[in-house]
């Protein structure tokens, strides 16, 4: 199995609390930046999104804060996407300090939107069959 789609992301200090770790809300800004880094990366914009006349939306968030991240840590935030054949997906998301030691474990439920019926497509592995460039990041 090929390694989870990741990229690397510095703590920066505006983003820690008064006790001088991150934020919680700051954990899922860093897992929405991987899901759409992947995304950009295999040639699905919002724009093309958009143009389909669809959007992707979390229905669910979980996460486990396993260890403090401080202003000045690096992280890698990784992003898999697990396809269950419905109308919905779950992404599994880590957050890993460079030495190796996992800081939280996200764990989403999404699915795409049609913008004009405001429901869930029947499908969402087609509408990202239809855009993407490369399917494999996607887990297909």
């Amino acid at each position: 199995m090929n390694e989870p789609f990741s990229v690397r992301v510095t703590v920066r200090g505006y983003e820690t609390d008064v006790q001088g770790h991150l934020n919680q809300a700051v954990y899922l800004n860093y897992a929405e930046h991987a899901r759409w880094s992947l995304l950009q990366a295999v040639g699905v914009s919002q724009t093309r999104l958009v143009g389909q006349g669809v959007g992707p939306v979390a229905l669910e968030t979980r996460i486990r804060y396993l260890r403090e991240l401080l202003a000045g840590d690096e992280v890698d935030v990784t992003c898999a996407f697990e396809w269950s054949g419905g109308k919905t997906f779950r992404i599994l998301q880590t957050i890993r300090k460079t030495d190796g030691t996992v800081a939280a474990e996200i764990t989403a439920v999404g699915g795409i939107l049609d913008l004009k019926l405001r429901k869930l497509v029947a499908d969402p592995r087609e509408v990202f069959k239809e855009l993407a460039t490369d399917l494999g990041p996607l887990g297909m």
